[in-house]
């Protein structure tokens, strides 16, 4: 019979050095491989190798709940370093032994797997780690060391869980044998791989054989409308409307935009734009609604995906919007970084039918077109995204 033992998979970190050593915002974790995020492949491919009591993946507080949204596993909020994470993971854990990888680890190893499950049958059993040996010449701080004393630790690693958890309680460390190690428990050490080698900056993907994204298309609609308000100024599409009326709205009431944002989040499967700025806090009272746009565009570039096309429908009685037509057509195309071959605005009355008739208000319908940010492209020297 199987032991019982929880996986999780450390997702959280923020990409930094890798986002800056390709010119992208794609945090590795998103890296699209067919069609799934790396976090979903590494924690699947572990998966098949054991039957897992629980597993969890740790996502940054940016991504927690994106993740929930489009995850196949539970999903834990991480903290500010991986040992918080960790922590916070534990909580939800009941399986007496717990088996931690790294995403940037992407490349599952089996082999590596069965001997770290096989220091189970140790009676004491704490913690056992894979390693590889260092083969070249090591100085340290003015002096050479024995080298074949030196050990590269790696994960996965294999924990009993309230050892861990005590091991944690400590203090931060940079992995889970460290921190049991410091509680003075013995570490088993086995050999480990160079396939586990991370991936840390833009140049290792060079050295790895992930299969690029899909090159597939996500369309979405967004949809929204906003009545008059006299006395405001007016925001359509981020340009400033000669008129005496603004809109009734929490923010600026930019209804070309509010429909757009819902366009990208609808594509990306990532909520709407109540869920993401609430007309209940004070912190979006009058917000710009270009800013709360190029903050769902960066993050949608941030797991992963590129806005391709943009169509938007202007359904209004008042005021005329064709002689803004192409300052909204440049607006939107700036705010997205698109050509404006790829910003298509359309203005329609609707022959004095309904409150859009009366002149009450404004409707926008918005269509977005999404795909996966193309990141193979760099190991061709291609386009930078």
């Amino acid at each position: 019979m199987p032991h019982r033992i929880a996986l999780i998979l450390m997702a959280a970190g923020d990409s930094t050095r890798f986002c800056a050593s390709t010119n992208l915002s794609l945090k590795k974790q998103w890296l699209r491989v067919g069609d799934k995020p790396l976090w979903q492949k590494v924690a699947e491919d572990l998966s098949a190798l054991y039957p897992f009591a629980q597993t969890f993946i740790t996502a940054s507080a940016a991504d927690v709940l994106y993740m929930e949204q489009v995850s196949p596993f539970p999903v834990i909020k991480g903290g500010d370093t991986r040992a918080q994470s960790l922590r916070n993971a534990l909580e939800c854990v009941d399986a007496e032994f717990v088996f931690v990888s790294d995403v940037a680890r992407w490349c599952v190893d089996a082999a590596v797997c069965e001997r770290l499950l096989a220091c189970l049958a140790n009676p004491d059993f704490a913690c056992a780690v894979p390693f590889v040996s260092v083969p070249d010449t090591t100085f340290y701080q003015d002096r050479y060391l024995v080298r074949e004393d030196l050990k590269l630790i790696q994960t996965p690693q294999l924990s009993r869980t309230q050892i861990l958890r005590d091991a944690l309680s400590a203090g931060d460390f940079s992995d889970e044998s460290s921190a049991i190690h410091a509680l003075g428990k013995r570490i088993d050490f086995v050999r480990g791989s160079a396939r586990l080698s991370k991936l840390t900056l833009g140049e290792d993907l060079h050295d790895m054989r992930l299969s690029p994204p899909n090159r597939e298309s996500f369309c979405a609609s967004g949809f929204d409308v906003h009545a008059f308000e006299e006395g405001k100024p007016m925001v359509l599409g981020g340009v400033s409307i000669e008129s005496k009326l603004g809109f009734k709205a929490h923010s600026d009431g930019d209804v070309a935009l509010h429909a757009l944002s819902d366009a990208i989040l609808g594509a990306m499967c990532a909520g709407d734009i109540g869920q993401w700025f609430p007309d209940t806090s004070e912190e979006f009272r009058g917000a710009d609604s270009k800013q709360l746009l190029a903050q769902i565009h960066a993050y949608a570039r941030s797991v992963g995906f590129e806005v391709r096309y943009v169509d938007l429908t202007i359904m209004a009685q008042i005021p005329k919007i064709a002689p803004y037509k192409r300052q909204i057509q440049e607006s939107i195309a700036v705010l997205l970084s698109l050509p404006i071959s790829r910003v298509s605005i359309k203005a329609t009355t609707t022959e004095s039918l309904g409150f859009i008739g009366r002149k009450e208000g404004v409707a926008v319908s918005a269509n977005a077109t999404l795909g996966y940010i193309q990141w193979d492209r760099i190991l061709h020297n291609e386009e930078r995204l």
